[in-house]
């Protein structure tokens, strides 16, 4: 079963390029959804939970924080790991957003050697789910 990835962002181009850094680290067989808002997100997570889920926090409707913290709050949807994608101003409340549960928080725009860095367990998962390297 392919890995299921949610993208979270309200910029269509932003969604475009976290999909392609993500395909071009090795995640290419994933199985990419997408969301413009947190509340969009949290409707398309109880329909089909994703294994992963990459998020930016400026965005109207509900925040990347705020859904962070609903995400994190909920017993059967806290499990799913949220990598958070931040503008420079933001990065200042990376703490906080670690100490809420996020897997980490990358500077917005990110490279595919930042992103790599962060979700290597997970390229390498599906790397073995597809028989590579052996």
């Amino acid at each position: 079963m392919p890995m299921r990835i949610l993208i979270v962002d309200d910029t269509t181009t932003a969604r475009i390029f976290a999909k392609k850094c993500l395909t071009n680290i090795g995640l290419h067989d994933a199985e990419f959804m997408q969301a413009v808002h947190g509340i969009d997100a949290l409707e398309k997570i109880r329909e089909t939970p994703p294994d992963l889920i990459l998020t930016d926090l400026m965005m109207p409707e509900m925040d990347g924080e705020t859904f962070l913290k609903t995400l994190k709050e909920d017993p059967d949807l806290q499990h799913i790991p949220v990598l958070v994608v931040s503008s420079a101003g933001n990065m200042a409340r990376r703490d906080a957003l670690l100490a809420m549960g996020a897997l980490d928080v990358l500077p917005k725009p990110f490279s595919t050697t930042e992103i790599y860095d962060v979700l290597k367990s997970f390229v390498q998962a599906e790397e073995d789910d597809d028989g590579w390297g052996e």
